[in-house]
């Protein structure tokens, strides 16, 4: 292929990955049967709305509820309230809301059923801080952990432990009721538990880990936080739990699924795919040196592989931010890649973020080239300092190498493919 028919090869192999996670394809095929009493839907996440929006297209019957979503990512539904609140750091406008959302659990008996709607996302956005503790305390924390670049279970641990509604807690107060949760994974090895931090699914994680992980990253946490988790008066339930009882949790969709739609439009092309996982895990830049050694040995012996072929892998790794750049994990990673590559010839990736979000930046990824780092020098950049300083999108901006989607309503988290031609 040209160079430009390698990066439309590979924008077509996240494009179909997108689409496979998009809610109006799955949301419909996992309908619950009809309860004899109310139906409320509730939700959080980068792509609740939409699925919020595909429930009430395929419902037949009386909707109502409340869903908390990114900003930007609101899109109209009839009797389904939507609101847009922060992330990744929260704000008031997500804690009203899941106040409300959690009073909206009370009374409800055995004959309601409660749609919770839950995706990627919904960790930051659904932030009702435990008795205590403030709305500050709890975005310290979070900016802590987002700095020091600890993994999305850890995180999650610590998230469930200073809140009143994750963990399990709001399908906790819904009881008894009868609560289905559709969920769109975006976690390492689609974990329930940890998706949204689980506020309908059985939390197995302890107070005494979340005061490990704090501990362990060396975070100085306010006063108001150390003194809840020390004292670990209000455990999450756990599995088999009497309150979780009625409670059904389907994966509608997840990260594997994305990455082999992607193969799909590999094999129509020709290529032959390899996937290499969905859930791998590590510092950006780490990720980004080991899959350059794949695919430089790709390069050197494809047979007996059918050549040419596609990397294909997922997850979510993580930036510790030391520079002044914004971090961002798949720029992070394509900005390593490249480096290791060296001007390969015959190899050019795609590194994306399948919300079209990549960090705290609206950009969803980039594209890496032979000719990077050529470009990036010719331009008096120097790649390597523009790594240290974690600065990779204000790189690939430089080079006009950014894929910009904007909000895509779904996530399955992160997305790389690497053509060896």
């Amino acid at each position: 292929m040209r160079p430009d028919a390698n990066r439309a090869f590979l924008r077509l192999m996240f494009d179909a990955a997108v689409g496979a996670a998009m809610p109006a394809q799955c949301v419909a095929q996992n309908l619950p049967a009809k309860p004899k009493g109310r139906t409320l839907v509730v939700g959080t996440g980068k792509a609740s709305a939409a699925m919020a929006q595909a429930l009430e297209r395929s419902w037949d019957g009386p909707l109502a509820g409340l869903i908390v979503t990114r900003y930007g990512h609101a899109v109209p539904c009839k009797g389904i309230e939507i609101v847009e609140a922060a992330h990744p750091v929260p704000d008031d406008a997500g804690t009203n809301g899941a106040r409300r959302m959690l009073d909206m659990m009370t009374g409800l008996t055995k004959d309601d059923l409660v749609i919770a709607l839950i995706s990627g996302g919904g960790s930051a956005l659904l932030s009702l801080p435990a008795e205590g503790i403030s709305v500050e305390d709890k975005r310290a924390v979070n900016r802590a952990l987002l700095k020091c670049g600890a993994p999305i279970a850890e995180m999650n641990c610590v998230r469930k432990h200073l809140s009143a509604i994750k963990g399990g807690r709001l399908a906790a107060a819904a009881y008894p009721a009868r609560v289905v949760s559709l969920v769109i994974s975006d976690v390492p090895g689609d974990d329930l538990a940890a998706v949204g931090s689980g506020p309908t699914v059985a939390d197995p994680t302890t107070f005494a880990e979340a005061r490990a992980i704090i501990a362990k990253y060396g975070i100085d946490a306010p006063p108001a936080v150390i003194r809840h988790l020390e004292r670990g008066a209000d455990e999450t339930p756990k599995p088999g739990d009497p309150r979780l009882h009625n409670v059904e949790t389907k994966l509608i969709a997840s990260p594997q699924k994305s990455l082999e739609a992607a193969a799909v439009v590999a094999r129509k092309s020709g290529i032959t795919p390899l996937i290499l996982g969905d859930s791998l895990e590590g510092e950006a830049r780490e990720v980004g040196i080991v899959m350059a050694g794949i695919a430089l040995q790709a390069r050197r012996f494809g047979q007996p592989l059918a050549s040419p072929c596609v990397l294909i892998s997922g997850g979510e790794t993580t930036v510790t931010v030391q520079g002044t750049g914004a971090g961002g994990r798949n720029v992070e990673f394509l900005l390593s890649l490249a480096l290791k590559l060296n001007g390969a010839d015959n190899i050019t990736a795609i590194a994306a973020d399948t919300d079209g979000v990549d960090g705290a930046r609206e950009v969803a990824g980039a594209f890496v080239t032979p000719d990077t780092l050529a470009r990036a020098r010719a331009l008096g950049i120097d790649p390597a300092k523009s790594l240290s300083n974690n600065d990779g999108h204000g790189f690939f901006a430089s080079l006009g190498d950014q894929i910009i989607t904007g909000p895509t309503l779904t996530n399955v988290n992160d997305f790389r493919a690497i053509f060896v031609a």
